[in-house]
């Protein structure tokens, strides 16, 4: 028996892997894009859809306790990014929720005027930063440097540092704790944007005395295409918190329907409209299978599985450049390879069976995901991109032809 074989034949995730509907012969690799299918999310929304909807009418948001779903599935997702209970709330998209917190901490730096990120940060963060500063028409502005400028960037103008802790190209993890920490000293607050940390491996934002977090239910948390968004405020905002969008179930006492808004207390001010429903269902059923699981050991797991795909691209594929640390302190649990062809060669693996994906412009990128996917698969899965390397097979005009989603 090979080692890859035992180390399967041992994992503990082998019994979180039977909770997904997994495709025979195909390899996903990019749950770092969209999580695989909990087996339970397919009989709850049949049961929400036909019983709590179909019989349960508009009951339901009392009977079977819809409108407070947000809290109840926030509190969940709180156990896996270090956050207290009535911290976080599910709502909205991350875009929407990062507009909301990011305007939240500006109004308590009202003398400064610079939002600092990264400048690899994912795109949609600096649109909705730019988007702030340009609707509050006072002054602000986004500034951008290097991951490794950050710190020394952090003047007296800066009102919020906003940061994605994995980098969505490279897989590089920012120190989470330590910026949080130049940044108060600074006089700055902080927002981390969690898509590619929550789920993925321990997250400790209540340890990293964060402010504002914000994150996606589609990707490691397995909620489904489209799954609503997540938003974390630290416990010293939560007394008068009060965002921009001051919808009707953000409101204290939203039935009332009183003509004038009174924000909810705590997490619940991030509440705008009514919530989705059916999508926050299907979440909520997805996050059963953390039921049990230790993120620690998810996260070992995530480095078994990292070193496995690396050992074989740099024995067998040397022209594949890993764009990854390889230090796993400073990496979140993706594999990014740099090939000039990298759109082509990952067509040409997808038609093969192993899913992953393409970022601009030269990026081959991988999930590690540890509830299913198993280190023989990880191993196949890096024979397989050597084999479309070295063969070539990716040069042909069907793999280079643009898709509208890469």
């Amino acid at each position: 028996m090979t080692d890859i074989a035992k180390l399967d034949l041992t994992d503990p995730f082998a019994r979180t892997r039977a909770l997904f509907a997994l495709p025979e012969e195909v390899i996903y690799l990019d749950g770092n894009s969209l999580g695989a299918l909990p087996r339970a999310v397919t009989a709850r929304m049949a049961e929400v859809v036909e019983r709590e909807w179909g019989e349960g009418l508009i009951r339901s948001w009392n009977t079977h306790d819809w409108i407070d779903m947000p809290g109840r599935v926030g509190d969940r997702i709180a156990r896996l990014i270090g956050a207290p209970p009535a911290t976080v709330t599910v709502a909205d998209s991350t875009s929407i929720n990062l507009f909301k917190v990011l305007v939240t901490a500006l109004r308590q730096r009202p003398e400064r005027q610079v939002i600092l990120t990264e400048r690899g940060n994912f795109p949609t963060d600096a649109y909705i930063a730019a988007g702030v500063a340009e609707l509050l028409g006072q002054g602000h502005r986004l500034r951008e440097v290097e991951a490794d400028e950050l710190e020394a960037a952090l003047g007296p103008e800066v009102a919020v540092l906003m940061l994605t802790e994995v980098n969505y190209r490279t897989g590089a993890r920012l120190d989470m704790a330590g910026l949080t920490r130049a940044a108060h000293a600074a006089g700055a607050l902080t927002v981390w944007d969690l898509a590619h940390s929550a789920g993925a491996f321990p997250v400790h934002l209540l340890d990293a005395n964060a402010d504002f977090a914000v994150g996606c239910g589609y990707k490691y948390l397995n909620g489904g295409p489209g799954a609503p968004a997540f938003v974390y405020a630290a416990p010293r905002h939560l007394d008068g918190l009060k965002q921009p969008l001051t919808g009707w179930l953000g409101h204290a006492a939203p039935f009332r329907f009183a003509r004038t808004y009174e924000p909810a207390a705590g997490i619940a001010a991030m509440r705008v409209g009514t919530p989705a429903i059916l999508a926050m269902s299907a979440l909520d059923a997805a996050l059963d299978v953390f039921e049990g699981v230790t993120m620690v050991e998810l996260r070992a797991k995530a480095d078994r599985l990292f070193d496995i795909l690396a050992a074989v691209v740099h024995e067998l594929s040397p022209e594949l450049e890993l764009a990854t640390p390889t230090d796993p302190g400073k990496r979140g649990t993706q594999v990014s390879l740099r090939h000039p062809e990298a759109y082509a060669v990952m067509q040409a693996l997808i038609a093969r069976g192993v899913i992953g994906d393409f970022r601009e412009p030269d990026i081959l990128r991988f999930g590690l995901t540890p509830l299913y996917v198993s280190h023989a698969e990880v191993q196949r899965a890096g024979e397989i991109l050597v084999e479309v390397v070295r063969t070539r097979a990716w040069d042909e005009p069907r793999f280079k032809r643009r898709a509208k989603v890469v």
